[in-house]
């Protein structure tokens, strides 16, 4: 993990530290879902002693484990790979608007958080009420900023447009899914999910 991979920078990027600052002490094994370029992955191995990291393209995890050591990176699908374990750490960044269903994907990662652990979710949604719109007006300010000071990197992971869910669509089906789940909108066209599963 060389330093020109810490210098990158994009939306996704920028929330690692949020991701990273909601690993509980201790944790022992972190699963990242959808891993993408492996960026998230790598950040987590120097938190957590063991990383799993899958996604169902072809080419991401051959790719990424050139270049990020530590990690055990999967090709496959997270709703129906036979992981016969759980994670004290689960995180998604942008990952949940490619997968066909909300509600069973959000079953899913929490049947994989161990308990007492966390799941964390960075996801993209589309605006369709003013306060999504007026947040978005933000995020494109602090996107032009930040982009003009830091350069940025675009990724070779797929990408969908638009959304399939809205803002409200994620929320609702959060808080009815996921109960006591801390729910952030954020700008840069994301929102967070922090959920902590009961028992120890």
């Amino acid at each position: 993990m060389g330093g020109k991979q810490r210098q990158r920078w994009n939306h996704n990027i920028h929330y690692h530290r949020l991701v990273l600052d909601a690993v509980p002490l201790n944790s022992r094994s972190a699963l990242d879902v959808g891993t993408g370029n492996g960026l998230l992955a790598a950040d987590l191995r120097r938190k957590v002693p063991e990383v799993v990291a899958i996604d169902m393209d072809d080419e991401v995890p051959e790719a990424a484990h050139e270049e990020v050591d530590g990690v055990e990176w999967i090709r496959g699908d997270v709703m129906a790979y036979p992981f016969d374990r759980t994670f004290d750490v689960v995180a998604s960044v942008t990952t949940l608007h490619h997968l066909p269903d909300l509600t069973s994907t959000l079953r899913r990662l929490a049947e994989l958080t161990s308990p007492g652990g966390v799941l964390v979710v960075v996801g993209l949604a589309r605006s369709s009420h003013p306060w999504d719109f007026a947040v978005g007006v933000l995020g494109v300010v602090q996107h032009r900023w930040l982009s003009w000071r830091r350069g940025y990197w675009e990724h070779t992971a797929p990408t969908v447009w638009p959304p399939p869910h809205s803002y409200s669509d994620v929320r609702e089906c959060a808080i009815r899914e996921l109960p006591g789940v801390r729910w952030r909108r954020l700008p840069m066209f994301r929102y967070a999910l922090i959920w902590t599963r009961p028992g120890s």
